[in-house]
């Protein structure tokens, strides 16, 4: 099918508010937090509510990835996003009639558990359209998805909850949930894939039996996650607590750190469309990561204010591989296995966050900022001589010559 430039970007367009759906569905909760707070709500029962929603992508990631790469994509985003959008009408209706927290905790786990496919299906969307000359911006763009998500719910939730209620700050995703189902009716077309022969019997086979790639990428990635969680996690309380910030001043910095780790995702796109290489690229964001995590930790030990400009360097260097990762494991698992692929990719990071979180707190509570963002500066390297070649893409991936003079090795 031939498809104009326009409405490929168009299509990459309608892709992102699939991933921001699932986004805003996942972690609208930390975003009622303080009114719940605020109207009495235990601290320890507000932790657990939060857990409700990213519990449920936990659980149905990889499904969702097997389900696309049997049905494809258009198919199961709307069941999945539709399905999410019922869901959290629910969780409004819950809200507005005062059902106990358990039982809107209960919505918000099902309404995640639906939203799930956005992001594997938006990722092979922009892979089968997107030629290999565009296609690392094109995911770069993609996965702007993610800090674009959490900048809407910061910028409207806690505001809605604190003048006019939790129901109207829960319309907030359901508005997302319900735009991108539209859109995606309208406007989603599945890229092509071979269905028989020679090059459908090639990219039916399981990628994870060729070699070693897939496995090595998912370590890496695993491994570069951990400073990425380290620096989004962490960063605001190391401003406020260990560089004395003023909460407010804190916050708009991180806000900006967000804005920079977005454009620093397109740009490493953009790089690795340039070098024809997706791993390449990784592996200098790798060194690049141990280097600025080593010097955070040593100009947070001296407490000198260069600190601040190193960590927002690292908020942009510690995100700038996942939009490279998640291209080269679609590319290389094909039209028939990168769901599943990649919904093991995010499954992984999503489990390896969530466990950091808690592990580099102790570390912090125990031996400090400087020594926890030095010890996490480790996994980088770690990760650096795991990095495979770049493999080659599976039949039935969209494959255009890179610009002339430029090798084109994926």
């Amino acid at each position: 099918m031939e498809m104009s430039a326009a409405r490929r970007w168009w299509i990459l367009v309608v892709s992102m508010t699939a991933a921001i759906t699932t986004t805003a569905t996942v972690n609208c909760t930390a975003f009622l937090i303080p009114q719940l707070i605020h109207d009495g709500l235990p601290v320890q029962r507000a932790g657990l509510f939060a857990a409700a929603a990213p519990a449920g992508l936990l659980l149905t990631t990889i499904v969702w990835g097997a389900m696309i790469d049997r049905y494809g994509e258009r198919r199961v985003l709307l069941v999945s996003l539709s399905g999410a959008a019922i869901g959290l009408a629910a969780t409004v209706s819950g809200f507005a009639a005062g059902a106990p927290l358990p039982v809107i905790a209960g919505g918000l786990f099902v309404s995640s558990a639906m939203a799930a496919s956005g992001n594997g299906a938006s990722g092979r969307i922009v892979v089968g359209w997107f030629p290999a000359s565009s296609r690392g911006t094109a995911m770069g763009i993609r996965q702007t998805s993610q800090p674009l998500g959490i900048a809407l719910l910061s910028l409207t939730m806690p505001y809605l909850a604190s003048r006019v209620g939790l129901t109207w700050a829960m319309t907030v995703p359901l508005t997302v949930a319900v735009v991108s189902v539209i859109l995606v009716f309208a406007f989603i077309v599945d890229p092509p894939r071979p269905e028989s022969g020679a090059a459908a019997a090639e990219a039916r086979e399981n990628p994870y039996r060729e070699d070693s790639f897939l496995v090595r990428i998912h370590a890496v990635s695993l491994l570069l996650v951990l400073p990425q969680g380290a620096v989004w996690t962490w960063g605001i309380t190391w401003l406020i607590v260990g560089m004395h910030w003023a909460p407010a001043t804190a916050g708009l910095l991180v806000s900006a750190s967000q804005l920079f780790g977005a454009l620093g995702r397109i740009a490493a796109g953009t790089w690795s469309d340039r070098l024809g290489s997706r791993t390449s690229p990784i592996r200098w964001i790798a060194l690049a990561a141990a280097l600025t995590m080593g010097a955070l930790g040593a100009l947070t030990a001296v407490g000198s204010p260069v600190a601040v400009l190193v960590f927002l360097v690292a908020s942009v260097v510690t995100v700038a591989d996942n939009g490279l990762a998640f291209t080269a494991i679609a590319e290389k698992a094909g039209p028939f296995y990168s769901g599943r692929a990649l919904g093991i990719q995010n499954t992984g990071q999503f489990l390896v966050t969530t466990a950091a979180g808690p592990i580099l707190g102790g570390l912090i509570h125990t031996a400090g900022f400087a020594a926890a963002f030095a010890i996490v500066g480790l996994a980088p390297l770690v990760a650096f001589p795991l990095v495979p070649r770049d493999a080659t893409p599976r039949d039935g991936v969209t494959r255009e010559p890179a610009p002339s003079g430029t090798p084109n090795r994926t």
